[in-house]
């Protein structure tokens, strides 16, 4: 009789690529895999109360190093593979002059002002990129100079993007690596210098010391093992998010295409 798992995946397109492969390894190996879909912060409420057992991905230390603490005061937790190595970012489609905008202080210049889009339309409250975006609209004085931060879903995000880019607009987009607008798109990376976006982060599969036990040290050593990279992600995200294909079905094909 194979064994129950039930993996936390913060509701995101990306985080829901990187689970599909880890659940092919996990049924693989034996298990029986239910995927529980939450935003960032509920995902880690449910691990902490062991609703679900494991998280992939979380992103440490910068954007979940807090949620990842506070599950720590009732369960310790164990850090296995490198997913991937993502990290925040502001960025401008690849039209908007680099000598226009540079870094994030260069959206105060009169001359931009005239041009960008004022609205930043960024992802749930939850998020890093959020948190990140939110102190950045004061510490620069942006929302003084007009700028509008709102927190909204990814498709939120990702379609004001996409329109704006069909127009030919300057915006901003609060993003990261690995997302699938990468994929397709060239968006330049705005400079932060105060280092308020975070660090690059390691991406890995959190699991709860006391559901590590149903498992072999041969298959810890397996998912201990498991690499991706920011591109992978980014390009299988794609196929799912853009080209309309089925999710387990491209990630299948992308790990047997490893063996």
């Amino acid at each position: 009789m194979s064994k129950q798992i039930k993996m936390g995946v913060t509701d995101l397109s990306f985080h829901r690529i990187t689970a599909s492969i880890v659940s092919h390894v996990l049924s693989d190996m034996g298990f029986q895999v239910q995927r529980i879909y939450s935003p960032h912060q509920q995902n880690f409420a449910k691990l902490k109360s062991a609703e679900v057992g494991m998280i992939a991905s979380a992103w440490l230390p910068s954007s979940h190093g807090i949620y990842k603490a506070d599950v720590e005061q009732v369960e310790p937790l164990v850090e296995l593979g490198l997913h991937y190595e993502p990290y925040a970012h502001w960025g401008v489609p690849d039209y908007v002059p680099e000598q226009s905008v540079k870094e994030v202080a260069d959206l105060l210049k009169p001359e931009v002002l005239a041009r960008m889009n004022k609205d930043i339309q960024g992802i749930n409250a939850g998020a890093g990129i959020t948190r990140f975006s939110i102190q950045m609209m004061e510490e620069y004085g942006l929302s003084a100079a007009g700028y509008r931060f709102h927190t909204g879903t990814e498709q939120d995000c990702f379609s004001a993007f996409e329109q704006a880019v069909a127009e030919k607009q300057w915006l901003i987009v609060p993003l990261w690596k690995p997302q699938f607008l990468h994929h397709k798109y060239a968006i330049r990376e705005v400079i932060e210098p105060k280092g308020l976006l975070g660090i690059v982060d390691r991406a890995v599969l959190l699991l709860r010391e006391d559901q590590a036990k149903v498992f072999s040290q041969d298959q810890l050593d397996i998912l201990d093992s498991l690499r991706f990279s920011n591109e992978i992600i980014a390009e299988l995200d794609y196929k799912v998010s853009r080209e309309g294909r089925e999710i387990d079905q491209v990630t299948r094909e992308w790990l047997d295409a490893q063996s």
